[in-house]
């Protein structure tokens, strides 16, 4: 491949991780209207059950049988996206969104540290982590912050981190088959738990409209984005690039549901959005 066409496949790559990044935060604001409705494990089960059964409809992926080790890959990278689902949601229900992606952005950051190679990589890690520094409430309103809420958007963090390395394994099949496999697994076990918790309120048709456009926002069009995008950027770089979510999400928050920032706040934002920029230049 010619360095031209590296070039245009890792911008494409970087913009479809753009693309999924905006779209996982509206979908995450949109979603946190429903949960005084149907409750977190509710919302959950649409955003991961409606997307299980788009991406298997679409890409019917049992045309291309698994292998016994892609099988196991698919089956953890699958419950991963289903926790990490689940405990952000959580999170979001308990501390603002801006808030717990900043604290869930921690999962790839410590990614990008463990694989990094490079000082550039290193101090733009730096430069993130002062950004996170700020942009969290530690300076005299730590104490308004739910300790579960924070608790949820850490095991998060953990759950993101994993999802980067599994979801690197898998990537190696077709994106699309790959998505639909783990979103299968995922719904295995998430549409029970919000099924039993929010029982006949799911099957209300304006709730069903509103779980489906998360389903699409939230799960089906990013985490196929971002498949394609993991095939070309290596971890280092989808996890730094990961790391300016607390930015969109702020931006998500503001827009969709009036949760404005400080100036400090903006800073560390801005802080984060370059580190990001500084880890995907070479």
């Amino acid at each position: 491949m010619t360095d031209d066409k590296k070039h245009g496949s890792a911008l494409l790559a970087g913009l479809a991780l753009l693309t999924s990044q905006l779209s996982i935060n509206v979908g995450a604001a949109v979603a946190k209207h429903l949960f005084p409705l149907i409750g977190v494990e509710g919302v959950t089960a649409y955003r991961v059950g409606i997307s299980a059964v788009l991406m298997m409809l679409v890409f019917r992926p049992w045309r291309t049988p698994l292998t016994w080790k892609q099988g196991c890959n698919v089956a953890i990278y699958g419950s991963v996206i289903g926790l990490m689902n689940l405990l952000i949601y959580r999170s979001f229900s308990r501390i603002p969104l801006g808030i717990a992606v900043a604290i869930e952005v921690a999962g790839p950051l410590t990614v990008a540290v463990l694989s990094s190679r490079r000082p550039r990589d290193f101090a733009a890690v730096c430069l993130a982590v002062v950004g996170l520094y700020f942009l969290l409430p530690i300076h005299g309103e730590v104490g308004q912050l739910d300790p579960v809420g924070v608790l949820y958007a850490a095991g998060a963090a953990v759950c993101w981190a994993l999802y980067i390395v599994y979801g690197k394994r898998v990537s190696a099949m077709h994106g699309g088959q790959s998505v639909a496999w783990g979103m299968l697994a995922a719904s295995m076990f998430i549409v029970p738990i919000g099924a039993w918790y929010a029982g006949a309120a799911l099957l209300t048709p304006t709730y069903l409209l509103i779980g489906l456009a998360i389903a699409v926002m939230s799960s089906a069009l990013p985490y196929t984005l971002e498949m394609v995008s993991m095939r070309t950027l290596s971890s280092r770089t989808f996890s730094m690039f990961s790391s300016g979510a607390p930015a969109l999400s702020a931006l998500a928050g503001m827009v969709v549901l009036g949760e404005h920032l400080t100036l400090t706040q903006w800073l560390a934002i801005a802080s984060i959005v370059l580190a990001s920029a500084l880890t995907s230049l070479r």
